[in-house]
């Protein structure tokens, strides 16, 4: 009887410190929609350089891509999929889910010399994802501006990084150069240049620090991996071994480039396995994107699209990508849905159930449409508008009045597509299409080339490109008014743009001036606040750089820096 009377007593104190535990809010309870409602999923972002569309597999390349084959065909495979013409665009979009006229970045890719990176005022993926509670990692090319340490990946919301900051590189050395005059070094491990890397093969390292994440990562926290490779970006670069699968590949720019694709085909491989192995594929999402179209002088292939890299022919801009998860409804099916690369910047914050607001936004949150096939809420694209490369003396009376119906400046560079339709305005780029057999070898480059031959003072193209993907019948004058209504578009699209931040080049950027590295110089701990006049600083910067002091300092920075390698060769 007393053993009865004491489980009882102490079955009371049990019950009354829980209530008391519940009462100091030290005991959240759990409602049942919460229990059942899964995690937020892994979210893995693949960007590859340069890779051309048909430099797939799956589009009948003659390269081998077994392991993007197969991950594609397991998940939904994007055959409407645009991104930018070159790099720095693309990746802008990426990590703000706004068009380049709202941003500032409407000419070209970011210099490295150039004081210019990223609006501080614009949240970025990452940042938007730390605040939802994920954990951000970066591995690879930024290509974002670097001038302040505030521009860097580490202040734009990555937690770690590991890469380089400039457009491209050494694969091996990690020397990169802004024209003849300006070079240094660029792998960076946070903050600090990782010169004991020095030798290892960018996407080797890469894949490898990838899946350190990976094994280290707790995997009830969500994370965010952006893996953005510079392969197959010149210069081209891989390990003899990759070589040896294309022997039988004459062109020798073509077999560099499809052993650097083939590496990085299997690191892709790689990383998937890892995923596997570390239990974050069952609740992942991983997206494979190219950030442009392919440069056929560097052996990328488009074929059959028309035109390439740095153009807004469909070879520019129509990218390779897909999306392979196990949480999608739909697996193994191609979507034909309009899809852009500002797209993924609201639908990953969907993923990550991130509150967001979709003010100011570009994109569109197309998981829906990817996972389940539900309509597409994007119907147009505005590619850009870049009022930079209008030349000054172009006349406005026939680009505006005769060529633009009064709607538009012609001379302008800009792209838009709506619906099938896209329309094309001022200097597009080279609309070459170019078969892969004709890529460029020897005296006999140019042969084979089908040569676009346009009218002197043409300036409008008009393609509907759903009938005519590879943009060979121009309707530009047979359907004006499809014309004069795109052009209505170009315009009112203009009027939410903002000035394009162009700036020159820096001197002060130099890494002759900084330890032999490209790193930020501008607000840095201990530097002077700008006081005078911009020309009197720009002669202070030309009379430091030819400072014999000042460069032997920063050659002890660089022989300090480099005693404390221990290089891994991978």
């Amino acid at each position: 009887m007393r053993r009865e009377i004491s489980s009882l007593f102490l079955l009371v104190i049990w019950a009354t410190l829980l209530s008391g535990l519940d009462c100091l809010g030290e005991r959240k309870s759990v409602s049942s929609k919460e229990v059942g409602r899964p995690r937020p999923p892994h979210l893995i972002f693949i960007m590859v350089d340069d890779q051309g569309y048909g430099d797939v597999g799956y589009h009948g390349s003659d390269i081998h891509t077994p392991v993007l084959d197969r991950l594609a065909a397991e998940g939904v495979k994007l055959e409407n999929y645009y991104v930018q013409p070159i790099c720095s665009p693309s990746r802008s979009q990426l990590m703000t889910g706004r068009y380049q006229i709202h941003t500032g970045l409407q000419h070209s890719i970011i210099r490295s010399r150039q004081p210019l990176c990223l609006p501080p005022d614009i949240p970025t993926l990452p940042e938007q994802l730390v605040e939802a509670g994920y954990a951000t990692h970066m591995v690879g090319k930024w290509h974002l501006g670097f001038s302040r340490p505030s521009c860097l990946p580490t202040g734009r919301g990555f937690q770690s990084f590991l890469g380089t900051l400039t457009g491209s590189g050494d694969h091996f050395s990690y020397q990169s150069c802004d024209g003849a005059e300006a070079c240094g070094f660029d792998l960076h491990d946070g903050d600090r240049p990782a010169w004991e890397m020095t030798g290892n093969y960018s996407t080797l390292l890469y894949i490898e620090r990838v899946k350190q994440i990976m094994r280290s990562h707790d995997p009830h926290k969500p994370l965010f991996l952006y893996l953005s490779l510079q392969a197959p970006h010149t210069p081209l670069q891989v390990p003899e071994h990759f070589l040896h699968r294309y022997d039988s590949q004459g062109n020798r720019l073509r077999r560099h480039y499809a052993a650097m694709l083939s590496c990085l085909d299997a690191g892709v491989g790689q990383i998937v396995q890892e995923l596997k192995t570390s239990l974050l594929y069952e609740n992942s999402v991983l997206i494979y994107s190219s950030d442009n179209g392919g440069q056929p002088l560097s052996g990328g292939s488009n074929w059959p699209l028309r035109g390439g890299k740095g153009t807004y022919w469909e070879g520019g801009i129509r990218a390779v990508g897909f999306v392979h998860s196990p949480l999608l409804r739909r697996k193994g099916v191609i979507s034909k849905a309009l899809i852009h690369v500002s797209d993924w910047y609201p639908t990953l914050l969907g993923l990550a159930r991130a509150p967001r607001s979709l003010r100011g936004l570009d994109g569109h949150d197309v998981w829906e449409t990817i996972s389940e096939g539900l309509p597409c809420p994007r119907t147009e694209i505005l590619f850009n508008i870049d009022p930079v490369s209008r030349k000054p003396g172009e006349p406005y009376d026939k680009a505006l009045v005769l060529n633009g119906f009064g709607i538009w400046d012609t001379a302008v560079r800009a792209a838009i597509r709506a619906g099938d339709w896209k329309l094309l305005t001022g200097n597009v780029g080279d609309g070459d299409w170019i078969p892969p057999q004709a890529l460029p070898s020897g005296p006999e480059r140019w042969k084979k080339l089908e040569k676009r031959r346009n009218k002197l003072g043409k300036s409008v193209w008009l393609f509907n490109v759903t009938s005519d993907p590879f943009e060979r019948l121009d309707l530009a004058e047979a359907r004006p008014e499809v014309v004069k209504h795109l052009m209505t578009r170009l315009a009112e699209y203009n009027q939410t743009a903002v000035m394009a931040r162009n700036p020159p080049d820096d001197p002060m950027a130099d890494p002759e001036l900084h330890g032999g590295v490209w790193s930020p110089w501008l607000d840095l701990e201990g530097q002077e606040g700008n006081t005078g006049e911009e020309h009197g600083r720009k002669e202070k910067m030309m009379k430091i750089k030819h400072c014999k002091l000042c460069k032997l300092k920063a050659l002890f920075k660089r022989v300090g820096s480099r005693l404390q390698r221990n290089t891994l060769f991978i």
